[in-house]
C-alpha cells in the first residue's frame, strides 16, 4: 500500500495542477467546472500509472494465513505475470477503475476546492488565515482543511462505490470461485447486483470504508495545502 500510494498521490495532485492550468488557458473554462474536469482526468491519470501495484495490494490483502499464493511483492508480480495473460493480466478490472475514478477524483477535487472557496468568501475571519508564504493569500486554518477534505471524500466515496466494488471483484480473479461469472465490468457488477442486491452487495462495505476515506482523504488535502505553502506554491 505503501508503495503504491507515494507515487498516486504524487501523480494525482502534480496532474490535478497541471489539467487545471491546461483547461483554463486552452479551453477558457474556470470556475468550479475545471476543479470538476481536472479532477476527474488527475484521477484516472494516476489509476493508470499505479494500476499494477493496486492489483499486486488486493491480491496479497486478500491472503488469509496459511493459504499464501503469493509469498512477497516480488513473487505476485511474477506469478501474475507468469499465469494470467502477461502484462495485461495487471490490468484486470481497469475499466470500472476508471469508471469510478473520474468520478470520485472529480467530485473529491470539486467538493473540496468549492468548499474551500465559499468558506473564504463568506466567512475569512471564522474559517481562514493568510498563508505563511504569502500574507495576502487566504488559506483554511487547519481544522477546517480536515473537515472539508473529510466530507469531499464521503461525498466521492458514495457515489463511485459500485466501481469499486466491481473493481477489487475483477482484481482478485481466480482466487474467487464465481471467477467465470466476473470476466466483464457488465458481468460483475450484473452477478454482484443479482445475487446481493444493492444495499448488501454493490454498496456492500461502504460503512466501513467511510473509516477508511474520510480520514484519507482529509489528511491528504491538508497536507496537499500546507505543502503548497511550505514550498512556497501561492
Amino acid at each position: 500500500m505503501m508503495i503504491r500510494i507515494f507515487p498516486y498521490g504524487a501523480i494525482q495532485f502534480m496532474a490535478f495542477e497541471q489539467y487545471k492550468t491546461l483547461i483554463t488557458t486552452k479551453l477558457g473554462v474556470s470556475g468550479h467546472v475545471h476543479r470538476l474536469m481536472a479532477g476527474s482526468m488527475a484521477g484516472m491519470t494516476a489509476v493508470i500509472c499505479t494500476y499494477p501495484l493496486d492489483m499486486v495490494r488486493v491480491r496479497l490483502a486478500f491472503q488469509v494465513k496459511g493459504e499464501h499464493t503469493y509469498s512477497g511483492i516480488i513473487h505476485a508480480f511474477k506469478t501474475i505475470y507468469a499465469k494470467e495473460g502477461g502484462f495485461l493480466g495487471f490490468y484486470r478490472g481497469l475499466m470500472p477503475t476508471i469508471l469510478g475514478m473520474a468520478p470520485y477524483a472529480g467530485v473529491s477535487f470539486f467538493t473540496f476546492g468549492t468548499l474551500k472557496s465559499v468558506g473564504l468568501s463568506y466567512a475569512p475571519t471564522l474559517l481562514g488565515r493568510p498563508s505563511s508564504d504569502n500574507p495576502n493569500v487566504l488559506v483554511l486554518k487547519t481544522h477546517i482543511n480536515l473537515l472539508c477534505g473529510g466530507v469531499a471524500g464521503a461525498i466521492a466515496q458514495t457515489i463511485s462505490y459500485p466501481f469499486d466494488v466491481t473493481r477489487r471483484r475483477m482484481q482478485l480473479g481466480t482466487v474467487l470461485p464465481e471467477f467465470e461469472k466476473c470476466l466483464t465490468m457488465w458481468e460483475t457488477m450484473k452477478y454482484v447486483y443479482g445475487h446481493h442486491g444493492i444495499r448488501k452487495g454493490l454498496y456492500r462495505g461502504l460503512s466501513l470504508n467511510y473509516i477508511r476515506c474520510v480520514p484519507s482523504q482529509a489528511v491528504a488535502f491538508t497536507t496537499y495545502e500546507l505543502m503548497k505553502q511550505f514550498f512556497h506554491l501561492n
